[in-house]
């Protein structure tokens, strides 16, 4: 080996030649000029460094020989080759150190001087802290995966010079995908992409696909590389070594690799350094996975996967703008399903949950890819059509409606019918702003149920003064009911053969200061939208069986109330328990008390209201089915339900002298009643003929104008006191 002609270079290398620790000058192009004597007594004889290391390749010493780089000082992880045959592990320094001495006919050139110290396992270990030290701080930063996985592969290669590090995801489909490669060329990283793993696709794509490491010593050989050894060796890779990284002991989540540029073995140090480097990989992908989870748990509906409130409102703030730049039209749709929460109170919210989702994906396979569909919480959505005329709009809506009538196919559920009604306000028409769209579709979407559900409605302004009045009636309609306002009238059921009084219907009345008296149909559809007809119809039960104890007490010739219940009451309240109290309160006999329903109720199969309405008829409590024929009127139901009574309604009674078709019908009705064994009265009797034609086809009861008006308990008094 060459050595130093300067006397001052001499006598500092004979100064360190028994250094416990090797030195080595090497020049510009990896030369060895100098080395001492720790050095040549363990490295073979060499007249180039990379000649003593074989897992050191002249790119990465050009490199690190820089002159450009001065002082810099890098520290690393090699194998020295031994000259008593065999390997050792080494920690190398390498700091440039000025110009090498002039000799005579030479040029001076720039030194590297070079310090191994022997590396044992606890600086191995230490090597390897340094690192996880290094990376759990970047996951603890909140620094993103690919930055992370990217700073780990350049540690690994700032310890092992000679290997290049890449780590690849493995996505739900099972396709790689490039996470960090940072000295591999971006062509190779491309061509991976996509690349779906299997039994003999490379080393990352078979260690996914065993879910075990796999070690290729020579790629231009090895039948794992049979297809893709082209693309490896184009850019001067040799051998891969492959470690899966598994989540949940079983779902491969990535691959950590290292290559060489020659055919070998994986160095020992190696191996246990990508034991540290598996560990850290699985730390930071379960770290992103939780980061997703909670962006999914703040942005996007946990039941459905659709965006939530929050994600819509940003994607709509971002929206508006660039229609209001653009001048083109947009419309927000919002959805609400009819009578959702019978199903959660039915069946539970499990069953609740699989509708929304079923719900969701119909919905969502009606719109768009720039269309945004988002679920508010509830049975609630909400659509974003950008470009999307008035027009469009309302087919967009009719085509989701269509979308949600054939019926939901539901585990261990017979098939369920659903329905929605939709709510449109047009941007820039209807609002230019985010909370305007939304009040305005809102109130479209309450007209649409006001229509009869399972429909849509455009907003129109007419509809604003219409809510305004409708919320200003509903405070008065809470202070009514909080303040005993409410009143009772009675309108008087006779007989008709003899007009003998056989009970009376209890009819909910309303005089507001301002207002004066307000119409039940008018103030009764408020009650259910607001939440208020439950307390109303349990106030109304209240007080007619506390009217009914003081008629007898009084000896007024009133046998039984008949009160109407709402089917809403039947589903959130326990009806027959409150019936039950009442009565032994009171002291009144069950069949004393008749309940008035509604088609609807019965239709809904609820299993919660059919034993409400078991439980009454056991109690003795009479049932009476009201407005029969008007509604999806079904015999089956009437042959299983405990129905005691039919109201023939108002609308068969009113042409009943002028119209054959309505005598016909009413005398159905009271044919299909006689053959069931139930009583029928008609509604709505307001003339004597009308009385005589109910005789002739066989009516025994009936109420009407003809007999009484709905009248106040003492004025209904006055009237029977009257009659005597």
């Amino acid at each position: 080996m060459t050595r130093l002609a300067s006397l001052d270079a001499q006598a500092l290398c004979a100064s360190l030649d028994h250094a416990f620790m090797g030195l080595v000058w090497v020049d510009g192009q990896g030369c060895i000029r100098h080395a001492n004597r720790f050095f040549l007594e363990r490295a073979v004889p060499a007249d180039r460094l990379a000649d003593c290391f074989p897992d050191i390749l002249n790119s990465c010493w050009q490199a690190l020989l820089d002159p450009s780089r001065g002082a810099q000082r890098e520290s690393f992880h090699a194998q020295l080759r031994l000259a008593a045959g065999g390997l050792a592990s080494y920690e190398l320094q390498v700091q440039a150190q000025g110009q090498e001495p002039a000799q005579a006919g030479a040029v001076p050139g720039v030194l590297t001087l070079l310090a191994l110290r022997p590396m044992d396992e606890r600086g191995e270990r230490e090597s390897v802290a340094i690192l996880q030290r290094q990376v759990l701080e970047a996951v603890a930063l909140g620094r993103p995966l690919p930055v992370v996985m990217d700073l780990l592969c350049r540690r690994v290669e700032s310890l092992a010079p000679d290997v290049i590090c890449s780590v690849l995801a493995v996505d739900a489909q099972g396709r790689l995908r490039p996470l960090a490669a940072p000295s591999l060329p971006s062509s190779y990283s491309n061509a991976l992409d996509g690349l779906p793993i299997g039994p003999a696709v490379g080393s990352c794509g078979t260690a996914a696909w065993r879910k075990q490491a796999v070690e290729v010593r020579d790629i231009a050989e090895d039948p794992l590389w049979a297809d893709y050894k082209g693309l490896a060796l184009s850019v001067g890779l040799g051998a891969c070594w492959s470690t899966p990284i598994l989540l949940d002991g079983t779902r491969v989540a990535a691959t950590f690799a290292l290559y060489y540029r020659e055919s070998r073995e994986v160095a020992p140090f190696h191996r246990r350094m990508v034991e540290a480097c598996a560990q850290l990989c699985s730390v930071a992908l379960k770290h992103d996975e939780h980061l997703r989870q909670i962006e999914r748990l703040a942005y996007f509906d946990g039941v459905t996967g659709l965006p939530n409130r929050s994600l819509f409102h940003d994607r709509l703030g971002q929206a508006l703008p660039v229609a209001m730049l653009s001048g083109s039209p947009a419309a927000l749709l919002l959805l609400d399903l009819d009578r959702f929460k019978t199903v959660n109170d039915s069946f539970g919210h499990a069953t609740g949950d699989e509708v929304l989702r079923q719900v969701a994906a119909r919905l969502q396979a009606c719109l768009r890819e720039a269309d945004t569909l988002a679920r508010f919480g509830g049975d609630e959505f909400v659509a974003w059509l950008p470009g999307c005329s008035g027009s469009q709009a309302m087919q967009v809506a009719d085509k989701l409606l269509a979308a949600l009538q054939p019926p939901l196919q539901l585990p261990n559920q017979a098939p369920l019918l659903i329905s929605a009604s939709i709510g449109i306000s047009c941007f820039p028409e209807d609002g230019q702003d985010p909370e305007l769209l939304f009040k305005n579709a809102d109130i479209a979407m309450y007209e649409a149920k006001r229509a009869g559900r399972n429909c849509a409605r455009f907003f129109l302004p007419a509809m604003n003064q219409a809510l305004d009045e409708r919320v200003a009636l509903e405070g008065a309609l809470r202070q009514a009911l909080s303040t005993q306002a409410l009143r009772l009238h009675y309108q008087p059921k006779l007989r008709l053969s003899d007009r003998a009084v056989v009970g009376a219907e209890a009819l909910l009345r309303w005089t507001d200061p301002q207002r004066g008296a307000v119409p039940p149909d008018k103030f009764i559809p408020v009650a259910e939208e607001c939440g208020l007809v439950n307390a109303l119809d349990a106030w109304v039960l209240e007080a007619a069986c506390e009217q009914l104890a003081r008629w007898r007490e009084q000896g007024v010739a009133i046998r039984a109330v008949s009160v109407n219940v709402s089917p809403t009451r039947f589903q959130q309240d326990d009806v027959a328990a409150h019936v039950a109290s009442l009565l032994a309160r009171h002291g009144l006999r069950p069949e004393q008390l008749t309940l008035e329903v509604t088609e609807r109720l019965l239709l809904d199969h609820d299993p919660r209201t059919a034993g409400q309405l078991a439980k009454l008829f056991a109690m003795g409590v009479r049932l009476s089915l009201d407005d029969f024929g008007t509604g999806y009127s079904s015999l089956s139901y009437l042959k299983r339900l405990p129905v005691s009574e039919l109201k023939l309604d108002r609308s068969f009674v009113r042409d009943l002298e002028t119209d054959a078709d309505d005598r016909a019908l009413a005398s159905a009705v009271l044919g299909i009643g006689r053959a069931l064994g139930l009583a029928v009265v008609a509604e709505g009797v307001e003339t004597e003929g009308q009385r005589q034609i109910l005789i002739e086809l066989g009516c025994e009861e009936a109420q009407g104008y003809c007999f009484g008006r709905p009248m106040p308990p003492a004025e209904l008094q006055d009237w029977l006191a009257a009659r005597r």
